[in-house]
């Protein structure tokens, strides 16, 4: 069987943790920030794990990472 090919723009989006989950970044952070409260802006910071449901996407759209 031919070696899959990883889906390019999933690959710069997210990462895989050592237990196998997904993480991303946040979104709702890139541009009208003046609205959106400081403590809005600070819990967007860093990653989050992707949810259950779309945990079987990402893995057919990442076969080896």
């Amino acid at each position: 069987m031919p070696k899959l090919k990883s889906h390019r723009g999933a690959a710069k989006r997210f990462k895989r943790t050592a237990s196998g989950k997904f993480k991303r970044s946040s979104a709702f952070k890139r541009h009208l920030l003046s609205s959106k409260t400081t403590k809005r802006k600070r819990s967007l910071r860093g990653m989050t794990l992707v949810s259950e449901n779309d945990q079987k996407a990402l893995e057919r759209m990442l076969p080896y990472k």
